[in-house]
């Protein structure tokens, strides 16, 4: 069985509950929500009504109804953006963003959207008082991620969504490697839109996440189509949820993602985040004592967020990345990690780094497993 170091990208295994509410959702549940007046229809609505009343809770919304299911964070992130947006419209967002919110900006700037790239520091750190220069009267919005995909460095959301109300504009947070890991909750955060997807620090399965859309925030929807309940005209509803949810909504692994957010309630999110923390240290303690190998993004614990980056001075990442799985059985992300201004700001681009992330079900022996691995890689 191989070690699996990739949790940044997914993470693996999930909790047993998950495969089983998935299982059950498919056996004996089977069908769509909002399609049938039937009993197996009307307990696929019970279970996504449940599930958005789960996970808004997880986050502190309020109301379920703008929990808004999409299949990934990337869909949000488009959703968030292009709905929003509009010629004119300024929008401020960093050099750390992951090409699933970059994209969609720089679509939108096709489309007469001003945007600022407010660099980040040496180390992914993004100053909010350089966000706060940036800020024009036409400040529609700043979008930023909450944790770098690349280098596991934590921004000041608070800060963040306090600068952006006080300017008059929204704040979208990309949580796509901090949900699950660390505390966030979209009211004291000052957060109007939240992008987070299901199968990263939430547990839930791939095609499952979901968009916060906050009180008094409206945007257009992506996609128009069925949506069960209002059929009766050519119009899309405006009431949400259902603005935003046409199509079947993927039942099976809504049911997968509530179990993910229950295994963590029952969990404790300070224990994960306590669990996740000391293997990152003993990962970071190990990489430090190997000759040539540059860390990056290295910050203290308590503002780093799962993945940890290094290069090796003279060997190529995804060398490095090929000889861990085809010889050792270990399971690494190497490149740009869909995030190539990210690794410009930090001097690794275009090569790009190793990026280790380990997961609440990593242990201690497969951290020590992977290092000596490394160490075998490196010493020649």
């Amino acid at each position: 069985m191989s070690i699996f170091l990739d949790n940044s990208a997914t993470t693996f295994p999930k909790p047993e509950s998950v495969y089983r509410e998935v299982e059950i959702a498919l056996r004996e549940i089977g069908v769509g929500p909002g399609r049938g007046g039937y009993a197996r229809g009307l307990a696929a609505t019970r279970l996504v009504f449940e599930a958005r009343e789960t996970v808004a809770d997880f986050f502190g919304i309020a109301d379920s109804s703008r929990l808004i299911f999409t299949h990934s964070a990337t869909e949000a992130l488009n959703l968030a953006l292009l709905g929003l947006l509009r010629e004119g419209d300024h929008v401020v967002s960093s050099t750390m963003e992951h090409n699933s919110l970059v994209r969609p900006l720089h679509l939108a700037a096709r489309r007469g959207v001003a945007v600022s790239w407010v660099a980040g520091d040496a180390n992914g750190f993004v100053d909010p008082a350089r966000i706060a220069a940036a800020l024009l009267p036409a400040t529609r919005l700043v979008a930023i991620t909450h944790c770098s995909n690349v280098t596991g460095t934590l921004q000041d959301i608070g800060a963040l969504g306090a600068l952006a109300k006080n300017a008059g504009a929204l704040l979208l947070v990309d949580a796509a490697q901090s949900a699950g890991v660390v505390p966030i909750d979209v009211g004291s955060m000052a957060i109007n839109l939240l992008a987070v997807p299901g199968h990263k620090g939430l547990f839930g399965p791939p095609g499952s996440g979901f968009l916060y859309v906050g009180e008094g925030v409206e945007l257009d929807p992506l996609i128009v189509g069925g949506t069960g309940g209002y059929s009766i005209g050519f119009e899309q509803p405006s009431a949400l949820p259902e603005r935003f949810e046409s199509g079947t909504l993927n039942t099976p692994a809504i049911a997968g993602l509530k179990a993910g957010v229950e295994f963590i309630r029952a969990t404790g999110l300070d224990a994960i985040r306590t669990r996740e923390a000391s293997l990152v240290g003993r990962l970071v303690e190990g990489l430090r004592g190997i000759p040539r190998l540059t860390l990056h993004g290295a910050v203290p614990l308590e503002r780093h967020c799962g993945p940890v980056s290094f290069t090796v001075a003279g060997i190529d990442p995804a060398q490095i990345a090929f000889r861990l799985d085809q010889e050792y059985e270990i399971c690494v992300r190497a490149g740009l990690h869909c995030a190539p201004e990210a690794h410009r700001t930090i001097g690794t681009y275009p090569g790009g780094t190793v990026r280790v992330s380990p997961g609440f079900f990593t242990t201690e022996s497969d951290i020590d497993i992977f290092l000596r691995a490394l160490r075998a890689i490196v010493a020649p």
